[in-house]
């Protein structure tokens, strides 16, 4: 896509955030998961560009155009995402994370309520028991063997309290795979704890197919976004 290179950055929160943006619109902000960068959203970007969004997408610290860092914390990440807002004067935009970017998302929202307009996440969980049991054996072993920070994030973090969701007021849109690493009890968990939520579960699709050069997340995003402007 043209102009979606990470070629912009802010510094909040003591870091340096390369970002993409394109469009012109309401504010949207794309943040991708673990391991992942702004990249991962060009299908989405496309067609939220041309359903009148404008669309800033940060790597996250650590990854993508950003410096790495000897450890991670969900918390950081999410007070990285809330300056970003704030310097970039982005009102109340609507937020959509992909796995550790709803992570980040939900955690943004518990800790500054009312940051943003409306929030999506897909493929998300509460801790790390709620990851499939064999997800968690397999890097826990690769870990072992080779550590990797961001390996160690996602097998100890986050901790958020069912309770704590409550405190979001927003409209939230829960979406996972049929066959995601995330445990379905682990997504319906999520979204009975939502005072405003609704829920789809895509069939046949894993953790990402439905997102990574794939339109559904896209459409489903805007149909979200349309039924919830103000």
């Amino acid at each position: 896509m043209k102009q979606y290179s990470a070629s912009e950055s802010v510094t909040v929160n003591g870091v340096t955030l390369h970002y993409a943006v394109a469009g012109e619109g309401a504010p949207v902000v794309l943040i991708h998961g673990n391991g992942e960068d702004h990249g991962i959203f060009s299908v989405e970007t496309e067609q939220l560009t041309a359903a009148g969004y404008r669309v800033y997408a940060p790597d996250s610290r650590g990854h993508g155009a950003n410096d790495p860092l000897p450890e991670y914390h969900y918390a950081d990440m999410a007070e990285d995402v809330y300056g970003f807002i704030k310097a970039l004067n982005l009102g109340k935009p609507a937020l959509y994370g992909h796995s550790d970017g709803g992570i980040i998302g939900l955690m943004l929202e518990i800790a500054h309520p009312g940051t943003l307009g409306a929030l999506a996440v897909s493929g998300t969980n509460l801790s790390p028991e709620g990851l499939i049991p064999s997800f968690i054996e397999e890097y826990t072993a690769i870990n072992e063997a080779h550590p990797d920070p961001l390996i160690t994030l996602m097998l100890e973090e986050p901790r958020i309290d069912p309770e704590e969701l409550k405190k979001i007021r927003i409209p939230v849109l829960v979406t996972a795979g049929e066959n995601d690493l995330i445990l379905r009890s682990e997504t319906e968990k999520i979204a009975a704890a939502l005072p405003d939520s609704e829920t789809v579960i895509v069939k046949g699709a894993d953790h990402g197919s439905y997102i990574v050069d794939s339109e559904i997340m896209g459409n489903l995003l805007i149909g979200f976004l349309k039924r919830n402007e103000k």
